[in-house]
This record gives structure tokens, sequence and C-alpha cells, in this order.
């Protein structure tokens, strides 16, 4: 019974985002250890199970061009079958070295509103975003304006995005250059190339907007569950590839790490 009401708890707290993979992680964090197994029995008996619909996912993509090289794009030969193949190196020793960035849009009766956020590929953190009626400029500068406030020293921090033509104009690429920040940027028309930021938009739909479109009557509301949202995300949501930690706290993790050593 000890064990039903902090499932509950657990369940009710993340309004029914929770599986019993990260519900179990989440006891553990509390001080009760519970096998997986029984966890997942104990939440069927309750007739729990997480909210998460599927639907498609969409961005906005804008014209397509050839700009920067793909950075995080690693290219191997093999000599005996004369193939190449290409691995995708998203993977990141510490905060603040692979950054991601698009665009992404969400649609209700009221209109249309779009989020534009960075994200770190080592923490999963979303560093900065700004949420705008219209995918302009404005609102990228408003984005970088927001993570250079908030970390001074990028010199050597890889900047990913797609071929979207914001990413394109010569005043987004000067910014970087400023900041010692080397431009990356996804092959054309292959998605796969910026699957971490694609995943958060599918995670982030999935758990807050799919499902609920109905229930935003206006922008505001919906731009302030959006907010929210990503709040809960950086600072509540464990994810089992941070050692169950959300991304806030991995940060501070890896940072105090770095200080023992």
């Amino acid at each position: 019974m000890e064990a039903k009401e902090e499932i509950r708890k657990i369940y009710d707290k993340n309004k029914k985002r929770y599986g019993y993979r990260r519900i179990t992680k989440e006891l553990e964090n509390t001080g009760l250890r519970m096998n997986h197994k029984k966890v997942q029995r104990l939440l069927r008996q309750m007739g729990l199970r997480a909210f998460s619909p599927r639907a498609k996912y969409r961005s906005y993509k804008g014209e397509v061009g050839k700009t920067c090289d793909n950075l995080l794009l690693k290219r191997t030969t093999d000599e005996a079958g004369h193939m190449t193949a290409c691995v995708r190196q998203f993977s990141s020793s510490r905060p603040d070295e692979k950054w991601t960035t698009d665009i992404t849009e969400f649609h209700i009766a009221a209109g249309k509103l779009y989020l534009s956020p960075i994200l770190d590929m080592n923490t999963r953190e979303i560093i900065a975003y700004c949420i705008s009626r219209s995918p302009n400029f404005r609102q990228i500068c408003s984005m970088l304006d927001i993570a250079f406030e908030k970390h001074s020293d990028l010199r050597g921090t890889i900047f990913h995005s797609d071929q979207g033509w914001q990413y394109q104009m010569q005043r987004y690429q000067a910014r970087l250059r400023e900041r010692g920040i080397r431009q990356s940027m996804s092959r054309k028309g292959n998605c796969l190339d910026n699957s971490p930021m694609e995943n958060f938009f599918g995670i982030m739909k999935n758990e807050m907007f799919y499902g609920h479109e109905y229930e935003f009557r206006t922008l505001d509301e919906l731009e302030k569950a959006m907010d929210d949202y990503i709040y809960y995300y950086n600072n509540s949501r464990i994810s089992l590839k941070l050692k169950g930690m959300s991304p806030i706290k991995y940060r501070q993790h890896s940072s105090d790490d770095v200080l023992s050593v």
C-alpha cells in the first residue's frame, strides 16, 4: 500500500507522463528501491498508464541551401569494400560542448505559435528559447540574447541546426563568430541529422500538446502552457539517460564533478 501511494503521487505530480521506468527511478531517488517489473505490475493493477498519444512531427523548415559543413557527422571508409559510412556524433563529454536548435509550430483554433529553443546535447537542457507568433529573425535574435547572457564563454562550442533560412543569414553567422562558436548544419533534406532537437519536440508535444489542443482557447493560454512545460522539463522531468536526473540537476552534478577534480 505504501508503494502504491508513492506511485500514485509520482504519477499525478507528473500529469500522467511517467511510465514504469521513470517511476521506478523516481522511487529510487526518494529512497524506495523496487524492481521495475513490480512497479509495472502495480501500475497495471491500479489502472495507470503513461499518456503519450502519437502524432506526426512537423517543424518549420523554410528554404534550404548550403552554408557550412555538418560538424557532427563523421565519415568512415571501408577500404576493402570501398564503402563510405556516415556516423552522427551527438554524444558529448561536457555541458556547452554541442548545442542544437530548430523551430517548430503549435497550431490551435486561435492561431499558431512558433517555438525556437536551444538544446544542450550533453545535459538535454533547454538553454534558451523564444516563442513567437511568426517565425521571424527577431525571434532567433531574442533566443541568442538569452543564451549569451546566461553563458558567456562559448569558444569552441558547436552550434548545430538544419538549413533553414534563419541560420543562413549573415547576421546570425556573425553573432556566432563573435562568440567563437563553430556553426554546423544538417545535410539537405536529412532530418535525422538533427534528431536530438526533433526528439525534444516530440516529447514536448506528446506530453503537453497532442490530445489537448482544444483545451487552449487563446494563444496566451497556449504560450503559458509551453513556458510551464519547459520549466518542468528542465527542472523536474527526470531522464534515464541522465542517470535519473533532470537536465538542470545533471548540469549541476557535472559542475560538481569538475570542481572535485
